[in-house]
């Protein structure tokens, strides 16, 4: 918006010129996320607080967790709507609006968002009422994201510009045509990245922490990979409209900041599955939007592990009757290990830091 309405007048003020610049408008995009949600962040804790929207710790899943997390209880939940209040207004305000990708990627954002706020209206209704499903039935949770996981399939499928070619981290010679099953690939992407995310939601910071390691990542893949220059240099694949992306990843950034000033440990407010969801939705769209899917097993390493913790957990349980861990996800496993929650938190962070790192290297390791 501000774009259309200040560039032009750089024609009678040159400092609007600045108005063109990718990397001016995604900096200002995380600054004005950040400061949405610290400002607004306190009066909506405080009305979640009092329609009594908080957070339930179910005692009979697993008694000796209840009791590390038992001070968790009534904290306000739902706080994902906050974060998608940040992520919208922030791009709306400096991102260019005519771009394809641009715009669907805040709709699977606000698509997922909302599933995950039926999700949590369902389990606090369950609180309340103790009646009906305790949250989504599982199923119809995953047919959902995967309806949306479709369109966008769809759409990238149709599209003449976009390849169906999978990369691979590393290996600049490895590249795999898949052809018609570039659909349910995509398909699995957003699915198993929304799920993921939401799997790791567990303690105090470390979902949102992670989160905004991953958005800075893909906010600088996106750049490059929307500028010509740095995508030929780099041998990676070159996409135009990616570079509005950078604004979008970027005003993630911010917004998860923002939250994390109130989420860290001790948390005040909590995600829930209307920010878990959503984030996973969007970091996953725009992992496929710029051809970066596979870097998401590297970049998203903790929220892999995460998922992979409970799947190996039911399997071997299911079939020896045995647990691997002593709970899963596998945060928990290390919390019931004796480590504080803090610290589990902060060294997930480390480990996130430098799978940033090493994803960045692949830029010219290949």
């Amino acid at each position: 918006m501000l774009y259309y309405l200040l560039y032009p007048l750089r024609e009678y003020f040159t400092i609007f010129n600045v108005f063109k610049y990718i990397t001016f408008r995604a900096a200002f995009a995380s600054i004005t996320a950040f400061l949405i949600i610290v400002i607004f962040a306190p009066p909506i804790i405080r009305k979640l607080a009092a329609l009594k929207i908080g957070e339930n710790v179910r005692r009979e899943e697993c008694p000796n967790l209840y009791e590390k997390h038992k001070n968790k209880q009534g904290t306000p939940t739902m706080g994902g709507i906050l974060i998608l209040i940040g992520i919208f207004a922030s791009t709306l305000l400096w991102a260019e609006l005519n771009n394809p990708y641009l715009l669907l990627a805040l709709f699977v954002t606000l698509y997922m968002g909302v599933l995950g706020f039926i999700d949590d209206y369902r389990k606090l209704l369950y609180k309340k009422t103790k009646s009906g499903k305790r949250g989504l039935n599982k199923r119809t949770k995953l047919f959902f994201q995967a309806l949306i996981g479709l369109l966008v399939a769809l759409f990238l499928y149709w599209n003449p510009d976009n390849t169906r070619a999978l990369e691979f981290p590393f290996f600049k010679n490895i590249v795999i045509d898949l052809g018609i099953f570039y659909i349910p690939f995509v398909i699995l992407v957003i699915t198993a990245c929304s799920n993921a995310v939401n799997i790791t939601d567990g303690l105090d910071g470390l979902a949102i922490g992670t989160i905004i390691m991953t958005a800075v990542t893909y906010t600088g893949m996106s750049y490059v990979t929307g500028h010509v220059k740095f995508a030929e240099y780099l041998g990676i694949y070159y996409l135009p409209e990616a570079a509005e992306l950078t604004v979008f990843c970027a005003s993630i950034i911010g917004a998860g900041l923002g939250f994390l000033w109130y989420n860290s440990y001790p948390a005040t407010i909590f995600m829930g599955d209307t920010g878990a969801l959503a984030l996973g939705g969007a970091i996953g769209t725009v992992a496929v939007f710029i051809k970066k899917e596979m870097l998401l097993f590297l970049v998203g390493g903790i929220f892999v592990v995460e998922a992979l913790s409970v799947l190996l957990q039911i399997i071997s349980f299911r079939t020896t009757g045995k647990r691997i861990f002593k709970i899963a996800p596998i945060h928990h496993h290390f919390e019931m290990c004796g480590w504080p929650e803090s610290k589990v938190t902060i060294r997930f962070w480390i480990i996130a830091i430098i799978l940033v790192l090493l994803s960045f290297s692949t830029l010219k390791l290949r």
